[in-house]
């Protein structure tokens, strides 16, 4: 699997020291390894949302019942003696 985050540190330790600043690079390194951090941590946390909703309608769906706020008939006329 191809990583350009991977490939992009790869490239930075084979280049010659003289030709790039140190503070910079550390910067970009730094900004994109937060970036992937956080998505990461995002797409986690939306994750586990999403499993507690799912287990909070699983336990409550039982719960659930039809109302009719209707007058129950009288069943007794239409029972035959």
């Amino acid at each position: 699997m191809h990583d350009p985050f991977e490939e992009s540190l790869r490239d930075l330790l084979k280049a010659p020291s003289s030709d790039h600043d140190d503070d910079a690079t550390l910067g970009r390194v730094l900004k994109t390894a937060n970036r992937q951090v956080g998505a990461g941590d995002l797409f986690g946390l939306m994750g586990h949302w999403l499993e507690a909703m799912m287990i909070a309608l699983n336990n409550g769906s039982p719960h659930l019942a039809p109302v009719s706020r209707r007058n129950a008939p009288d069943r007794s006329a239409d029972k035959a003696d």
